[in-house]
């Protein structure tokens, strides 16, 4: 009796901790899509359409749902999203000169996926935290991580 108490407990407790593991890889495949909407959205944003609007700097993440700028209704994001790690905030990656260029969840833990990321997002192996995955629009030409390096982070809100 006491051996199947045991046995359960031990189950048990394994089956929590593949449980945890299982959600946090469901949270960091959902930090890259949502990181690269964004990102790519922020990319958008920053692309000049022929005769519409003069190159501004994106202040707030909500401009992307809506551009003001515009007469007509132009949207870059479908939905403003939360920080899927803390399911709060993102932090903002400002550039003085070109406003909001990046995000980067606020989470300090540390990261399961260490490699095998995809296609632009090489820079990410080998992060120590996923504050340290930073989701950056680099106009061509410009060193997606340079630009990460000299923007300031600071917290902004996501919803």
């Amino acid at each position: 009796m006491v051996c199947l108490i045991v046995v359960t407990g031990i189950l048990a407790g394994t089956a929590a901790q593949s449980w945890h593991t299982l959600m946090k890889r469901e949270r960091e495949e959902e930090l890259l899509f949502r990181g690269r909407q964004i990102r790519d959205a922020i990319a958008r944003w920053n692309t000049p359409r022929s005769g519409e609007h003069a190159a501004t700097p994106l202040a707030d993440l909500k401009d992307l749902l809506r551009d003001p700028r515009t007469p007509h209704t132009v949207r870059y994001l479908r939905k403003l999203y939360a920080d899927p790690v803390t399911n709060g905030e993102w932090e903002y990656i400002r550039d003085s000169s070109r406003g909001i260029v990046g995000v980067a969840s606020a989470s300090g833990d540390a990261p399961l996926k260490r490699a095998g990321f995809p296609p632009g997002l090489e820079d990410f192996s080998g992060a120590a935290r996923y504050r340290d995955w930073k989701f950056v629009y680099a106009p061509a030409g410009q060193n997606r991580g340079g630009a990460a390096d000299r923007a300031e982070t600071k917290a902004g809100s996501s919803r």
